[in-house]
């Protein structure tokens, strides 16, 4: 449902603003504080010593109570390692191997805090204490993330001369550790899929009766820490195992590019219920994909990027475009609607991938689910609008996409989101013995245990976002953090440069990074008046806020404007595939196309004949146009182009409507008083909105995606038909004492049929029925021949159906009108905005090389050579 040219916050629309404000946001604790200040240098400067005064808080005490033991225990100010008493405590002992973890995962946060005597100490004390020989049973995941790659960064700035961290006396002891480690985790890499066992003792190797089980973020999200142990040392077994698991799982997506959560490693086969997401289980496996790319250049994996992030961003994404959810991997259907803290990371990888205005919309749900709990609970239910899973045990991830926001967009809105985080945890984490994690965010109740990764990547990232001069800002370089936050980069001489037959089939790359557009403020007459906003002026804040069930807080207010207005948005779709024909028309699918149809070229591939070529196209990041990411069975590549030489295309078609129903179609609803459409009309109002919903068609009636000015049908035809509703026949299923004139009827879901429903409508004048549903699933009424048959002439007459959630917001606005006066609801279909299957093919002939459009839409990768 899309509000982007929203209604004004009149009166008579109190009922809408209601549903935007009205839900119960009790909040435990509220450290909410705004003061309209401009974020200086000065100021900038201050946080980021607050900042760094709550790290070393954090981190002496560790020294000094707990070293060299793996963590911190800060209530009862004492060190804890591996539960050695219950070995089957795989919550604790899954990251204590008792190897001074927290030590060895903060070396590179010791660089970034520009500390070099406390990077030497920290340094020499890793080499005088730890060692790997240890009968400990860690995660294979969590000792490569946190203890690896914390051995090959702190190698990295100690070995690197020119720079403050470099240590003359340093003979790459840290990277000798790093090779002993890995050869301890080889092990577990030792199965018939090459996916690894999700633990191994250090000291005996995989042990009998280990689980077959693992999740696909901890076996696919391998390959930064093994392939730099394997470049820096010239051993590929690492980077080979690693390798050999990450397309193991990538291999085995579902056949509309799902990866699953969990996995048998000895089968291969994806265990139940078979759902994905992008949080707990599954999340850095879409980082490692990008991040290995930006390190190596290696482009296999910037091609399961694309692909990847393209079916989460079809299937995974909510409708309006501002969480994400857990769906079946086989056919994309929602399965839960609960969002995971692990899943805050997402934003910023959102960013890194070039999709900052995506990144935006979903950062702001995470920033609502904080700012209305103080801390960002484990699990979230979106159905229901509260937590499920209190604790908050300290974790970076969306102190991460914060970071990232603020390097891409330099708003000072996400400056104020780290000044609330700053707070929150300075008043509810820190302690007398460093800072500990909460187990209950409504009470504040502590849970004695510092995680590593709080002073690893929590104070990092939010230590960087006040750190204007880090150097880390102003390296171009293909260094990455990874998912424990540690700075990795190759050295020119260990990167594997792309085989010339490779680089010439694949073409120029295709990157698309395009620059962050800024709200700007907009004239009455709709044009841009100069005035640059921060994100928190964008129309779409309060509906996120909504969604949380938050209520308006001393920031919102600071953004409101009295012309402001809660925009409900709709996305349009990422990726979609559509059968192609020259008209549009329905053709069965031709799943092996030969060569005499479809054949590849040395720069991609050339269509001598469209017709049943199934294409896969994905939206483009720079929100030019659309690329052709598939061709039948064929993937197509960044950099490479489609050339299309099928004469069909010029043919004249009779009738280049579709052929078939469509299955839904936009209505554009507004009031006839402020329709923008009749703004030149004398006496109309100067109007700055209108609203546009989905609705599903019925397979009987008039066909409204055929409206054309010849028609019979003037069921939302052109200037629009008036919404009318009879009070005393809610249900529609009885005779109407009304005369409709033309108007449009709304009903409700219930008691009779859809026919019957649409038969009464027109025996009473209507020229349809608009039925508001009592689910919000897609349903596209029917009935059997005999039925249409018996109802007579229903040509000129139509019925569409509004989902549940849609149908009650047309209702709200069709009564407020009616009891305030205030003119009259009116609707219209958008014949613009057809379903994406019905993609008629644009030609364009002209000039050779010109490109392809679908829908008015280009696909960019396509040429024409007629």
């Amino acid at each position: 449902m899309k509000w982007e040219k929203g209604y004004s916050c009149t009166f008579a629309f109190a009922l809408l603003i209601t549903l935007c404000n009205g839900v119960d946001a009790r909040q435990s604790i509220n450290t909410s504080h705004h003061q309209e200040t401009a974020w200086t240098s000065e100021r900038k400067r201050s946080f980021r010593a607050t900042t760094k005064d709550l790290w070393y808080h954090g981190f002496n005490h560790y020294m000094s109570h707990a070293f060299p033991l793996d963590e911190l225990s800060p209530l009862s100010c004492t060190g804890r390692g591996p539960d050695w008493e219950n070995p089957a405590n795989i919550a604790h002992n899954d990251v204590s191997g008792n190897y001074s973890l927290t030590l060895i995962d903060v070396l590179d946060t010791l660089v970034v805090l520009d500390d070099p005597p406390g990077f030497q100490n920290a340094v020499q004390n890793v080499l005088d204490w730890v060692s790997f020989d240890v009968n400990t049973k860690p995660q294979v995941f969590e000792t490569t993330i946190r203890v690896l790659g914390g051995l090959l960064s702190g190698h990295m700035f100690a070995s690197q001369p020119g720079q403050p961290f470099y240590l003359p006396w340093y003979r790459g002891q840290l990277l000798t550790m790093a090779y002993d480690l890995g050869n301890r985790l080889l092990p577990a890499f030792s199965t018939p899929t090459g996916l690894p066992f999700a633990r191994v003792n250090l000291r005996h190797g995989v042990q009998r009766g280990e689980s077959l089980e693992t999740c696909t973020a901890g076996a696919g999200s391998l390959i930064l820490e093994l392939a730099t142990l394997s470049r820096l040392t010239g051993d590929d077994r690492f980077e080979k195992a690693a390798y050999k698991a990450f397309f193991a799982l990538w291999n085995r997506r579902s056949d509309i590019g799902l990866v699953g959560n969990t996995i048998n490693i000895w089968t291969g086969t994806w265990t139940l219920p078979e759902v994905t997401g992008i949080g707990a289980g599954v999340d850095s496996f879409y980082e490692y994909a990008l991040k290995w790319y930006v390190m190596s250049g290696e482009v296999e994996f910037l091609d399961v990027w694309h692909e990847g992030y393209a079916a989460v961003m079809r299937y995974s994404r909510s409708p309006d475009g501002h969480w994400f959810r857990n769906v079946n991997i086989h056919t994309g259907n929602q399965a839960y609607a609960t969002i995971d803290s692990l899943s805050a990371f997402w934003p910023g990888l959102q960013v890194l991938g070039g999709d900052v205005q995506n990144a935006i919309k979903s950062h702001m749900t995470y920033w609502n689910i904080w700012r209305r709990h103080s801390g960002l609970p484990e699990v979230w239910d979106a159905h229901f609008l509260q937590a499920t899973s209190f604790q908050y045990p300290l974790r970076p991830e969306f102190v991460e996409s914060t970071w990232y926001l603020y390097r891409a967009t330099r708003d000072p809105y996400y400056l104020d989101v780290g000044e609330r985080i700053l707070r929150d945890l300075t008043v509810r984490a820190k302690v007398d013995c460093g800072l500990t994690g909460i187990q209950d965010l409504r009470t504040n109740v502590r849970d004695d245990r510092m995680e590593s990764f709080a002073l690893s990547e929590t104070l990092k990232y939010l230590y960087l976002l006040f750190d204007e001069d880090n150097p880390l800002h102003k390296d171009d370089s293909h260094y990455v953090f990874t998912t424990e936050g540690h700075i990795l980069s190759l050295p020119k001489e260990v990167l594997k440069p792309m085989s010339h037959v490779r680089r010439k089939m694949r073409g120029k790359e295709n990157h698309q990074c395009p620059l962050y557009e800024p709200v700007q403020d907009l004239s009455p007459d709709r044009t841009i008046s100069g005035l640059i906003r921060g994100v928190g002026s964008r129309v779409d804040v309060d509906y996120a806020r909504y969604l949380v069930g938050l209520r308006s807080q001393a920031l919102d207010e600071h953004h409101w404007s009295p012309d402001g207005w809660c925009a409900i948005p709709e996305v349009d779709p990422y990726s979609f595939d559509f059968i192609m024909s020259p008209g549009g028309k329905m053709v069965p699918e031709d799943p092996n196309p030969g060569p005499l149809k479809l054949k590849t070229v040395a720069d991609g591939f050339i269509l001598h004949n469209v017709t049943g070529i199934r294409a896969h196209v994905v939206s483009r990041l720079d929100r030019k146009g659309y690329d052709i990411t598939k061709l039948g069975p064929h993937a197509v590549r960044t950099g490479q182009i489609v050339y299309v030489n099928d004469s069909a295309l010029w043919d004249s078609l009779p009738d280049p409507r579709p052929t078939y129903r469509s299955k839904d179609v936009q209505l554009r609803i507004f009031l006839d008083t402020f329709d923008p459409a009749l703004a030149a009309q004398p006496g109309a109002s100067s109007f700055n909105g209108e609203t546009y919903v989905k609705a599903y068609t019925a397979q009987f009636g008039g066909d409204l995606a055929a409206l054309d000015a010849s028609d019979t049908l003037h069921f939302g035809y052109w200037e629009g038909t008036e919404v009318e509703q009879e009070k005393s026949n809610p249900l529609g299923c009885k005779p109407y004492e009304t005369n409709f004139d033309g108007n449009a009827v709304l009903v409700h879901r219930g008691e009779c049929a859809f026919l019957e429903k649409l038969v009464y409508a027109r025996d009473a004048g209507a020229s349809g029925v608009i039925v508001v549903s009592d689910e919000d699933s897609p349903i596209n009424p029917s009935a059997s021949a005999a039925e249409i048959a018996a109802a007579g002439d229903i040509s000129d007459v139509a019925l569409v159906l509004l989902p549940y959630t849609v149908g009650k917001s047309v209702t709200a606005m069709v009564d407020a009108a009616g009891m305030f006066g205030y003119g009259h609801v009116m609707f219209a279909v958008d014949t613009e905005a057809q379903a994406w299957t019905e993609g008629v093919i644009d030609p364009t002939p002209g000039e050779v090389g010109q490109i392809l459009y679908i829908n008015g839409h280009p696909l960019l990768n396509t040429r024409l050579i007629i």
